[in-house]
């Protein structure tokens, strides 16, 4: 069942992260639409929500030709077709097609290239190859309007192998050539220094407290102004430092890679380390209308997530039941006894390394060794490890588990943790304090309900947190 109250701040938000799981229908046009549809929102009485296109379809209700919902991700309308070509799309932005063939790509989606095919000019209007080459070339762009890279670097980083074939596929998607996209000026740096841009307020300060309070050394830096690790993804390895800018709204990025071809997703997933795709505003203001009127909100409050579902889960078993400096110095002990050397430091262990270990190392009870180890095999031995809720079935890990890995390892705006001690104690605290406040009235002194918050439970959490 929707809640409509749920649902309406979510359209509002227009939070990518809900695509998908509920479909919007105009009453006044007679037309349905994704959560992120770009057309002015309407009114809410003019509103009708429904759980998948296919409801709304049956409702008399026909898809917006903007948004196109038929193209939703994660939509339980298309199972079986549309979750196939959501897994397509996910997989070819994140470069499976520079990384192998068209045939190779469908083999993995267990379909044939001739039906995937179909799929994408069915719902897309283009083709597979052509949807990847769009999204290249648009990558592309940005390299060279932010970068001082060699347009055959940028040709390479962007996932072409032939700088013709680059200049060919440039000029046929957006128009120009390369050269004329890009501003002359000579340097010699070959750094690639981005800038990352988010919609503010941006609290900084807080992000940044937290993440000293769970760094480790060799893995991750940080100054007062900036946040870096170092990274594998995809099968490269690389390093990247975020610098926040305040009077821009933005992050200046410097990435380093040993290959280029995976800058794309890497810059995809930093902006998710960093939050910077939610708006705050109305976050803030959707928490403000729902919570009680003694709760008071830190302005700017992002999600702070990490780097790999894999490395979420794996702090997460290690801080069941111990304190945060006690679970960083178990990470801080896995990260440089298994992980691999990098410059200067050391990357996460892969889930080979930890598998394959007896972690004697860790002091810590077996039976949490065991769990870890499990866990481990899990990501070597699954095909598809990277759905949390399935990770119940190993013995150890439990709903605390789950749900940390969710909201950091995937950025899942909707989490709350209940059962975590420091929730417990600052919910408590939040209790007393309205109780004993002159200012409210006895009739305004509502008990918190994480409910209330829903969709945007994983920023109380850290609102909660924030406030120990």
């Amino acid at each position: 069942m929707l809640d409509n109250q749920v649902c309406q701040k979510a359209r509002l938000s227009r939070d990518a992260r809900f695509d998908g799981k509920f479909f919007i229908a105009v009453k006044t046009t007679g037309i349905y639409c994704r959560t992120v549809c770009p057309a002015h929102p309407p009114k809410e009485e003019n509103v009708e929500y429904f759980s998948c296109a296919f409801l709304a379809a049956q409702s008399g209700y026909r898809p917006c030709l903007r948004c196109r919902p038929d193209s939703a991700p994660d939509s339980p309308a298309w199972k079986g077709a549309g979750a196939t070509l959501d897994r397509a799309i996910k997989l070819i932005d994140q470069g499976a097609l520079q990384q192998s063939s068209l045939p190779e790509l469908s083999k993995r989606l267990g379909v044939s290239d001739r039906y995937l095919r179909k799929l994408f000019n069915q719902h897309l209007g283009v083709s597979p190859k052509a949807y990847a080459l769009y999204q290249q070339c648009l990558f592309a762009k940005k390299l060279l309007h932010q970068t001082n890279l060699p347009i055959t670097e940028v040709a390479l980083a962007s996932g072409f192998d032939s700088i013709r074939r680059f200049n060919d596929c440039f000029k046929e998607q957006l128009k120009l050539t390369p050269t004329q996209m890009r501003k002359q000026k000579k340097s010699s740096n070959s750094k690639v220094v981005l800038q990352l841009f988010y919609r503010p307020p941006f609290n900084w300060q807080q992000m940044q407290l937290f993440l000293s309070a769970r760094l480790i050394e060799g893995l991750e830096w940080i100054t007062p102004d900036s946040y870096g690790r170092h990274f594998s993804w995809q099968g490269s390895v690389g390093q990247f430092t975020a610098t926040h800018i305040e009077g821009k709204n933005c992050f200046e990025v410097e990435v380093q890679l040993d290959e280029l071809k995976t800058l794309k997703p890497v810059i995809n997933n930093i902006r998710r380390v960093l939050d910077l795709d939610a708006d705050l505003v109305q976050i803030e203001q959707d928490l403000v209308t729902a919570l009680p009127k003694a709760f008071k909100l830190t302005p700017g409050l992002r999600l702070p997530g990490i780097w790999s579902l894999f490395e979420a889960g794996i702090r997460a078993i290690l801080g069941q039941q111990v304190s945060v400096q006690a679970a960083k110095n178990l990470v801080h002990q896995l990260v440089h006894t298994l992980g691999d050397l990098a410059p200067n430091g050391r990357y996460f262990p892969s889930p080979h390394s930890v598998a394959s270990n007896d972690l004697t190392f860790l002091k810590m009870p077996d039976s949490r060794r065991q769990t870890l180890i499990r866990f481990a095999q899990y990501f070597c031995d699954t095909y598809e490890p990277e759905v949390p809720d399935n990770w119940l079935q190993l013995k150890g890990i439990g709903p605390w588990t789950v749900a940390y890995a969710k909201m950091r390892g995937q950025s899942n705006p909707d989490i709350f943790l209940g059962s975590d001690l420091g929730i417990i104690k600052a919910l408590k605290a939040q209790a007393a304090a309205t109780e004993t406040s002159l200012e409210i009235s006895p009739k305004d002194q509502q008990t918190l309900s994480p409910d209330l918050a829903s969709p945007w439970r994983s920023y109380l959490t850290f609102q909660l947190w924030s406030q120990l």
